[in-house]
């Protein structure tokens, strides 16, 4: 079966609750909100980073420089104006969440938190296709860093609430997935990476450099799934 293969919304959504759950998701507001708010929601109202373990506090900020990483390249392509379609909505509201991520590890972390590096995406935020094809990368990276880390966290709170937001990052890829045309899932179980091996993929993109970055699509993208 092909994507074009799949029946219509509409015809799946005979009472319309289908669409009415969809316009609700997509209100940045409500994004920001609920991503917010379900890393709040397992920890106490006086949680600090000073009461987060000292190993817990190093993987949040692990994933926060990927958060940083996958929010700046969503903003970036949306001021870049490349994008058409579903493709254009999906990198907004993705987005939206992804910024939403980075500054709910951000209050959580405090004066713990690691700063947001400069990104240079050499041209893949200028082209559709190479967006998505570098969506599908990040986001199932992002899937794979969050499960590799997840036995390491000592604290059941900060547990639960990375396993929630892992759960929306394996919703981006498989919705960034669609969007490029692959089968959002093939395999019955998924292998976790280690912090090496991510770090590897990470600095093998070149999209962290040092300098304040001039993004131009003459380059070739490195790093585009």
């Amino acid at each position: 079966m092909s994507l074009s293969d799949l029946p219509d919304l509409a015809a799946l959504d005979k009472d319309g609750a289908l669409e009415e759950a969809h316009a609700g998701l997509t209100r940045a507001g409500f994004i920001v909100g609920s991503a917010i708010g379900g890393l709040a929601l397992w920890l106490p109202s006086s949680a600090s980073a000073a009461k987060i373990p000292a190993s817990d506090q190093e993987v949040l900020n692990y994933a926060l420089v990927l958060e940083y990483l996958q929010a700046a390249f969503y903003t970036e392509s949306e001021r870049a104006g490349a994008l058409k379609g579903k493709a254009k909505q999906a990198a907004t509201t993705v987005g939206a969440v992804e910024r939403a991520h980075v500054k709910a590890f951000r209050d959580l972390l405090g004066k713990k938190a690691v700063g947001k590096p400069q990104f240079d995406f050499q041209g893949v935020t200028e082209d559709q296709k190479k967006f998505l094809k570098t969506a599908v990368a990040f986001e199932d990276l992002a899937v794979a860093a969050y499960k590799g880390q997840a036995r390491r966290l000592k604290s059941k709170a900060v547990l639960t609430s990375a396993l929630g937001i892992h759960t929306v990052e394996a919703r981006h890829a498989a919705w960034m997935r669609y969007l490029n045309g692959n089968v959002p899932a093939t395999a019955a179980f998924d292998r976790p990476l280690t912090r090496p091996a991510i770090n590897k993929i990470v600095a093998s993109t070149n999209f962290i450099v040092q300098k304040k970055p001039k993004t131009s699509s003459r380059r070739k993208p490195r790093y585009t799934g």
